[in-house]
């Protein structure tokens, strides 16, 4: 029997419709915005809200009576074309508000906001209506829930990766797990992100945002999105510190592991102080900094980093801010902008595009490699060279004081060896359409690692409104890829995968 007649089509033509109408519901959450702003362009929320629920509604009726199982090859497929169509979808509110009247960016900006990529194609955004400007920011919410869920409850059931380590460490039933249901976790991991969302918006409307400002960019930061409502993004409050302060604290949460937070709140700081990724994860932050605030205190002219006055504290105090800000908007891949680091050193351009490799912990919703898997090579690196004195030892890879599988380890040393192939040729793509070398490496890594700014003429203080329409889906590829841990979506392109089992 052939594959495609073995496949529970009702069950993922009905998940698509469900994303359909959860979409919809959030466009008419925005619909409610351009209503309260008086924005001019409520008739056309509700519409775009009213298509995405009505074409949801029928598919899931159509699909009701679906067998209620999923298996591996149904998962692949709900997940990658569920990120697909809902960025289709998501263009509604850009196309009908006319926002953005080009169907190609509508839905690059669509599909970098429920990758949580942050690139965007609008050079005016604070003439964009504040109805949409909140959809835009609710993409990324959508798209950072969304990948807790995949982290905790469908990838490792895929053995994408290597998150079945993650799997192992967190979901399920036994003594260190968050809970025995992957639903009970995953709401549970759901509370603390919509409780995050919560506290920072608070607190940065009593540091001097405005509540709308105040909330979308809380919507973005615990995405790692990096979608502002400013021109000038976060640098639009270089003079007030203590709002940049208050999105890097919540960007490094973010970064980490949501289910480190559980932890916390049940007081079993232990697990935490004992969490391998998340030591180095806090290392490499701080050191990074320390190395950045250095370099830009000494050698960086900030009269060249579109800095709006940048050192209300006093300079040592501004470098720091910068220095930990950018170190972590690249990190956790958020994508936010506080200053143009392309405009400090040479150094500091190659050191943070370095950095766009990393990514942040298994179980963030940041993009990237990830510090798990950075973490794991490394040691098997160092194993290699023992391996090659003691051939007959075994000496297993350990983490978290767990001895780690085998296959677990080829994985994410395929997947390595794959991103980094998918890095470079993403940059032949890109510069087979014209882009010049910087900004073909700087696109190829920014897209795929969904993490926004990028180098050359998408640098932190462009955007990629002027890249032709193929690089622009291009993009869109990447960043789909990127999101989706490769393998989800790469293995829908080999033949296998179609064919008989």
């Amino acid at each position: 029997m052939n594959s495609l007649t073995k496949l529970n089509f009702k069950i993922i033509a009905h998940l698509m419709g469900l994303l359909f109408v959860v979409n919809g519901g959030f466009m008419f959450l925005s619909a409610i915005v351009s209503w309260h702003y008086s924005d001019g362009v409520l008739a056309q929320m509700i519409y775009s809200g009213s298509v995405a629920l009505g074409l949801g509604g029928v598919v899931m009726l159509l699909t009701k009576n679906h067998r209620k199982e999923i298996q591996k090859r149904e998962g692949y497929i709900i997940v990658t074309f569920g990120w697909v169509f809902m960025a289709l979808i998501g263009t509604l509110p850009y196309l009908f508000t006319a926002a953005i009247p080009n169907f190609t960016d509508a839905f690059f900006e669509t599909m970098s906001g429920f990758t949580t990529t942050g690139a965007s194609i609008l050079s005016d955004i604070e003439a964009v209506p504040k109805g949409v400007l909140f959809w835009r920011s609710i993409t990324h919410w959508i798209g950072g829930m969304g990948i807790i869920v995949l982290a905790i409850a469908i990838l490792p059931l895929l053995g994408i990766g290597g998150m079945q380590l993650f799997a192992a460490e967190a979901p399920g039933p036994g003594g260190d797990k968050l809970h025995p249901r992957i639903t009970d976790t995953a709401k549970r991991l759901w509370l603390i992100y919509v409780g995050y969302t919560i506290a920072e918006t608070i607190l940065l409307k009593l540091a001097g945002m405005s509540f709308f400002d105040a909330i979308n960019h809380s919507l973005s930061t615990l995405s790692t999105g990096g979608f502002s409502t400013k021109n000038n993004s976060v640098a639009y409050w270089n003079n007030n510190p203590l709002v940049q302060y208050i999105i890097i604290f919540f960007m490094f949460l973010a970064g980490s592991n949501f289910v480190l937070s559980y932890f916390a709140f049940k007081k079993k700081f232990q697990k935490i102080f004992q969490d391998e990724e998340f030591k180095m994860y806090a290392a490499i932050v701080i050191g990074f900094t320390l190395l950045a605030a250095l370099l830009i205190y000494f050698e960086a002219d900030m009269s060249l980093s579109s800095v709006v006055h940048p050192m209300v504290w006093g300079p040592f105090e501004s470098a720091i801010r910068h220095a930990l800000f950018q170190v972590l908007t690249v990190i956790t891949t958020t994508g936010f902008i506080s200053a143009d680091y392309t405009a400090w050193t040479p150094f500091l351009t190659i050191f943070f595009f370095g950095m766009m490799f990393l990514g942040g912990c298994a179980g963030s919703t940041s993009g990237g490699i990830k510090i798990m898997r950075h973490l794991i090579m490394i040691k098997n690196g160092v194993l290699e060279f023992k391996r090659t004195l003691h051939p007959h030892a075994i000496l297993p890879v350990r983490y978290n004081q767990k001895a780690v599988q085998q296959p677990i380890v080829f994985n994410i040393l395929g997947f390595f060896i794959l991103y980094m192939l998918s890095f470079i040729v993403g940059t032949l793509v890109f510069s087979w359409v014209g882009l010049d070398f910087k900004t073909a490496i700087g696109a190829a890594a920014s897209t795929l690692g969904n993490i926004g700014p990028a180098l050359g003429s998408l640098g932190p203080v462009d955007n990629f409104g002027h890249l032709p329409d193929a690089a622009k889906w291009w993009s869109s590829f990447l960043m789909l890829i990127g999101r989706l841990e490769l393998f989800t979506v790469l293995i829908l392109l080999t033949p296998f995968f179609w064919r008989n089992r």
